[in-house]
């Protein structure tokens, strides 16, 4: 099994490539979920963001309010960096455990949907591909101006905020264009899920975990080397 990471840019139609995805039964671990649920108060993450933000961050529930944690991030950036500290750490250890269950699953490949993928760049060396959901810049703006309410000038710096699309199309390895029709973006989708089911990266994988991997715990220590690997 290999891992795709698939990103793209605020508007650029990446929710609907990944519902296409979802529809030919692709395993698709979504990042921002996953960074949901490490908040939610049984998880360790919970704990140590009321421990450093202090519990007014709290709704009457005991849920952590994220536009109110969004708030302080956004005007600290000391504060959005410890946050980062504090969560990255369990997103990436639940979503390693999501792979590991579509990989004992026997999926040739799992799906990984992080927005950011190329601005955070740590996570890229464990990608077999990259792939970039693109759209015609204007046309961006457009469906964020009309998707979102927002003026030009809002629009704009949601935009300005991410890493430019035509540095993101330099870094993929594979872009679905998604400036025409959905059917279009579709039979890219189509032919990019026929490229991967056909690829035969998963068999390498395959044949160590048969020759190497005795037991659940070897299983676990042989897919994080292959993954640091």
């Amino acid at each position: 099994m290999f891992l795709v990471g698939l990103t793209g840019g605020i508007a650029s139609g990446k929710s609907t490539a990944v519902a296409v995805l979802q529809e030919l039964g692709c395993a698709v671990i979504d990042a921002d979920v996953v960074a949901r649920q490490v908040i939610q108060p049984h998880f360790l993450a919970y704990q140590r963001i009321v421990h450093s933000f202090g519990p007014e961050i709290l709704l009457v529930s005991g849920e952590i309010n994220r536009e109110a944690l969004r708030n302080i991030i956004f005007s600290q950036p000391e504060k959005r960096q410890l946050l980062n500290s504090i969560t990255h750490p369990e997103i990436q250890k639940e979503m390693l455990k999501q792979i590991l269950k579509y990989f004992l699953l026997g999926y040739r490949y799992v799906i990984l949907d992080i927005p950011l993928l190329f601005e955070i760049n740590t996570l890229t060396r464990f990608m077999k591909y990259t792939v970039l959901v693109y759209c015609d810049p204007q046309i961006q703006l457009s469906r964020l101006m009309s998707r979102n309410g927002l003026t030009l000038v809002e629009a704009e710096a949601c935009i300005a905020a991410q890493l430019p699309i035509s540095q993101k199309v330099k870094l993929a390895d594979h872009i679905i264009d998604n400036s025409g029709d959905v059917e279009a973006m579709r039979q890219q989708v189509l032919k990019l899920h026929t490229l991967l089911e056909d690829s035969l990266d998963f068999l390498l994988v395959r044949l160590l975990a048969a020759t190497v991997v005795a037991g659940v715990g070897g299983l676990v220590y042989f897919f994080l080397w292959q993954l640091m690997s």
